[in-house]
């Protein structure tokens, strides 16, 4: 059997490692995971509520259509409901994008390094990679806009960006947007949105008027904490998730997730707790980085990217055999960082002595 040559040159997903697997491998009982910026608070109480509810009616197709929790969605953000479209995890939407836009023959501009799956979807499809360096660990939005031609057919902005948790500002962005020409899919990638408190940073659902070339990518994955439940949403034009709705696949997204996100929905005081704790967190951690001389980027997210200036797959293994589980910056395209979850206190107090403990051995 001979896949196309293409896909081999996709690269696979590396998710954090699990627990339990590092509790089997090193013989460890209490394994702390601040790898795939998960919300260590969990999800609100009412979507908890509702899954149960659920329980009874798993033989039950899902609402194929998310009729429910697009009418919940819609009245929320304030937009019709035919300019939502929900996935299995935001991740899926990507997918459909590049499915629906990209191919041979044209092709797709980012930024370097961000978000991996813009990437793997594009060479997936065959379209030509145009990608830009961070500038300062942002998004060059003038020179991502100066590699735009007319063959150009997606434009992937990952606001805050993954991995340096940065963002573009308002200005910034719609300078960018009004140089984008209008065959152009501009994707916004908001899965940190709700974490952000910067005053300048886009509230672009009221741009998708003035700028109907554009989608905005948001999940439940982060703050909302339903990572395991795989759901995600976009917002755009009635065109263009008419476009998407004919790649995505039937009953996408399962009853339980549609059940969790109406419920989380409603508890906006969870969210809002969540974003206050996660900034006492980054506090916490940037406090000590400070204190040790450390440079990091400015984060608006649930995570720091921080310069540790020796080999993070090193340190990475390090921690591991401690029981923390970290993302090396290597993999990441910042050899010698590492990006590090905001965990609880406790757990960012735990990821603290372990790191003091690395970093006095090579005297830091």
């Amino acid at each position: 059997m001979e896949p196309k040559q293409r896909i081999l040159n996709a690269p696979v997903y590396q998710p954090g490692k699990p627990i339990d697997d590092v509790k089997r491998e090193l013989g460890l009982t209490d394994v702390v995971k601040l790898a795939s910026n998960e919300n260590p608070f969990g999800c609100s109480p009412k979507a908890i509520e509702a899954i149960q509810d659920q329980l009874g009616k798993l033989a039950i197709y899902p609402d194929g259509g998310a009729v429910q929790l697009r009418q919940d969605l819609a009245h929320f953000l304030q937009v019709d409901q035919d300019q939502l479209i929900f996935g299995n995890g935001s991740d899926e939407i990507l997918q459909m994008i590049a499915r629906a836009y990209l191919h041979e023959g044209v092709n797709t501009v980012m930024a370097t390094p961000t978000f991996s799956q813009y990437r793997a979807n594009a060479i997936i499809e065959g379209a030509e990679l145009r990608e830009v360096p961070l500038k300062h660990g942002v998004h060059d939005l003038a020179a991502m806009a100066a590699a735009i031609d007319e063959k150009t057919r997606v434009a992937w902005v990952c606001n805050p960006n993954n991995p340096s948790g940065t963002i573009c500002t308002e200005e910034e962005l719609i300078g960018f947007l009004k140089q984008v020409p209008g065959h152009v899919l501009v994707v916004l990638d908001e899965a940190y949105y709700e974490y952000v408190v910067s005053p300048v940073y886009p509230q672009t659902v009221s741009l998708l008027t003035e700028f109907p070339n554009v989608i905005i990518l948001r999940t439940f994955s982060k703050i909302y904490g339903l990572a395991a439940l795989r759901i995600g949403y976009g917002i755009a034009s009635q065109k263009v998730i008419s476009h998407l709705s004919h790649v995505r696949e039937p009953f996408n997204t399962n009853a339980l997730a549609q059940a969790a996100a109406r419920a989380a929905i409603c508890d906006q005081g969870f969210v809002q707790e969540c974003r206050e704790r996660n900034r006492l967190g980054l506090q916490q951690l940037t406090d000590q980085f400070d204190e040790w001389g450390l440079v990091y980027y400015p984060s608006e997210t649930n995570f720091i990217l921080v310069n540790l200036q020796r080999d993070s797959d090193e340190v990475f293994g390090q921690l591991l055999r401690q029981g923390i589980i970290v993302r090396s910056g290597k993999a990441l395209g910042f050899p010698g960082w590492m990006r590090i979850t905001v965990g609880s206190k406790e757990q960012n107090e735990r990821v603290i002595a372990a790191l003091g403990t690395i970093l006095e051995k090579v005297g830091q």
